[in-house]
């Protein structure tokens, strides 16, 4: 297969799997957040625990960390130059995406889910539980927008670099 072919190749697989992640943070964060801000102690944090552990199936999977495996084989495919504007626009990509999105998700987010996982919610007092809500949804949601930015934000440069022209010099007009 031709490197042209793998070039564009890899980066519709990884432009489709990062806007399935950007549209998920996305819409969580318009949609399910406000929903369940709604609820009250118990009803949230029951809701989290459900939630945490639904989302850890193979369709999420296969676009969050498929977008971390595919970007970089976009990336050599993609490759020209070390100043391709192109280029250098799919590189940022990536690392917003690697340090935003998933560093952001794995470091901050899945700690704080486990967390949440291992508390005895059937147990707990109400002082308990209200004390949990308060150190797991402030700071679980504060991670939860960087991300979503660092996702839309990556999906924009990836966007972008769609509209190059194929060779660099095309950009300098006279």
């Amino acid at each position: 297969m031709k490197k042209t072919t793998m070039a564009t190749l890899t980066l519709i697989i990884s432009t489709l799997m990062l806007a399935l992640i950007a549209g998920l943070f996305y819409s969580y964060s318009c949609s399910v957040n406000p929903g369940l801000k709604q609820l009250d102690d118990s009803g949230y944090l029951a809701a989290m625990q459900s939630i945490n552990r639904a989302i850890l199936n193979p369709l999420f999977f296969l676009s969050f960390m498929g977008t971390l495996v595919f970007f970089p084989v976009s990336l050599f495919f993609n490759f020209t130059t070390w100043d391709s504007p192109k280029f250098l626009l799919l590189l940022g990509a990536f690392v917003l995406y690697a340090c935003g999105t998933f560093g952001v998700t794995i470091f901050g987010n899945v700690p704080l889910n486990e967390a949440l996982d291992a508390f005895p919610l059937k147990t707990a007092t109400l002082e308990e539980i209200s004390r949990a809500r308060r150190d797991f949804e402030i700071p679980w949601n504060n991670l939860h927008s960087i991300r979503t930015v660092a996702s839309v934000i990556s999906l924009l440069l990836v966007i972008i670099s769609i509209t190059l022209p194929l060779k660099a010099t095309e950009l300098i007009t006279p």
